[in-house]
């Protein structure tokens, strides 16, 4: 998808320099037929997966996980660390402009949402439990990301959607 075939004429460009500028909903269907149900009710549904049972729980490689949907980049793996809860989780993102904060009050809880910025697919959630240098641990379903590997350190990053 080209940078013509979104919203504006001019794309909104994240600090790291990416093309956030928010999908129609025509662009998110098109992209969500590629999913799997369970990739659907995850990510378009705001569910989750269930613990230790994600397929990049226990990814090691280095590189990128991107927004399964749009292939925005998300989270380095520098930045994975084992939480011990059953779900991939990192300290900080790729790039804080990649991510949306929403306020979530469902199950009697309030907790922090966090969205893809560029096409709104539920990722998972932040608590303020996480290791230094950020104490967040940004919680996420394995079935939300793709990983992107970097076979050498020239590799380019995911390119935009």
């Amino acid at each position: 998808m080209t940078s013509s075939s979104k919203n504006s004429s001019r794309p909104r460009l994240s600090t790291s320099g990416h093309d956030i500028s928010a999908l129609t909903e025509s662009q998110i269907n098109e992209l969500a037929e590629k999913l799997t149900p369970e990739e659907r009710h995850i990510m378009l549904d705001h569910g989750t997966e269930p613990p230790f049972c994600g397929g990049l729980l226990h990814n090691k490689g280095d590189g990128v996980y991107v927004c399964r949907l749009c292939a925005l980049p998300l989270f380095k793996s520098q930045a994975k660390f084992d939480s011990r809860t059953g779900w991939p989780s990192f300290y900080e993102p790729f790039d804080p402009d990649h991510v949306q904060n929403i306020v979530d009050e469902s199950y009697g809880m309030i907790r922090t949402e966090i969205r893809c910025r560029r096409c709104g697919s539920h990722l998972g959630h932040i608590f303020d439990d996480g290791p230094a240098p950020t104490g967040k641990r940004f919680c996420l379903n394995s079935a939300a990301l793709q990983f992107k590997a970097l076979d050498s350190p020239h590799d380019a990053l995911p390119s935009d959607v």
